[in-house]
């Protein structure tokens, strides 16, 4: 081969590479979720809308680490993206936090599904000033708090040890509200935590306690919804940018249809594992209303205490006014 025919094959070559686009990605949901379901059929109809040349491979089950690992691999291009909770989306722009205020719905899912659509063009931007493309947001749902010890109020709360994920603003600050134990620990060691007495109360949405098997270390749950969880599918800016244009908008479309019913498969989902843990032999248990009255005060304080730390005045304003 001349060298002028190498060379000319030595760029269409690299030409390719270039255009084609493999991204890894880490999942904490397990393997045979229905969230994982749906990502794999995703990642065939992309792959096949782009002629093979955008490529999907997800890591499931924490195979990757915990949600922070993932980050940390994303940031330094070992992964091309991650399925981020709040917790770590707030490690990449604190806004999207206020999503999950304490007490803030007061258990309407739909309000809060409804809120998170209005400001998720506001979010969208934020992710993009900070090197990330949003393939799209999705309800994880309400969270609940779940012990191996009865706890009919909140005063029984004290001297309970309950877990905090490590470097969850909200929850630490929540919890220093409250004065409760707070143990702050990666995700993946909550359910041996449990077993052994490292911790003894947790708080999850009812889909990620039964998929993580938390369910089966508890007695209790405080039937009065905590928080509103979120997630997002995010790819780094990096990782986008190799994808070309056209294929960038199929992979936009593609996600959005999967987002949808992801969405559609974890309200399912949710209402399934209620059934679950009641069938299970779990006591639901009701806070006296003075109780709820007092915890949802609360969330003005932990707002005025993370305000400009965690989250700016302009994303508050805007939750307001989407509410």
């Amino acid at each position: 081969m001349s060298m002028k025919k190498w060379l000319i094959t030595g760029l269409v070559i690299l030409g390719s590479q270039v255009q084609a686009a493999r991204l890894k990605v880490g999942v904490l949901a397990p393997e045979g979720t229905n969230w994982a379901k749906n990502m794999k059929k995703m990642a065939k109809e992309v792959k096949k809308a782009t002629d093979g040349e955008v490529k999907f491979k997800f890591y499931f089950g924490g195979s990757q680490g915990d949600e922070v690992d993932v980050l940390r691999k994303v940031r330094i291009n070992q992964l091309q993206g991650g399925v981020f909770t709040g917790k770590t989306l707030g490690e990449i722009e604190g806004d999207i936090r206020v999503m999950e205020i304490p007490f803030q719905f007061g258990g309407d899912r739909e309000k809060a599904w409804k809120t998170l659509e209005k400001l998720s063009p506001y979010f969208d931007k934020k992710l993009k000033a900070a090197n990330f493309e949003n393939l799209g947001f999705f309800e994880i749902g309400m969270v609940y708090f779940v012990s191996q010890k009865k706890t009919p109020n909140l005063a029984s709360l004290n001297g309970v040890k309950i877990w905090s994920w490590e470097g969850d603003r909200i929850v630490s600050e929540m919890m220093k509200t409250l004065n409760l134990v707070s143990v702050p620990l990666p995700l993946p060691d909550v359910l041996s935590s449990l077993s052994t007495g490292v911790i003894e109360a947790t708080y999850s949405p009812l889909m990620a306690m039964v998929a993580l098997q938390w369910n089966t270390k508890i007695k209790y749950l405080v039937d009065f919804p905590i928080a509103y969880s979120v997630g997002s599918f995010l790819l780094s800016d990096k990782a986008w940018k190799k994808i070309k244009p056209a294929h960038q908008k199929k992979v936009k479309e593609i996600a959005a249809k999967y987002m949808t019913k992801v969405n559609e498969a974890n309200i399912q989902d949710n209402a399934d594992a209620l059934k679950a843990i009641k069938a299970s032999g779990v006591e639901f248990i009701q806070f006296p209303e003075a109780d709820v009255t007092k915890a949802k005060g609360l969330k003005n304080e932990i707002i005025k205490n993370l305000k400009g730390k965690l989250f700016t005045e302009e994303a508050l304003n805007k939750i307001q006014s989407a509410m």
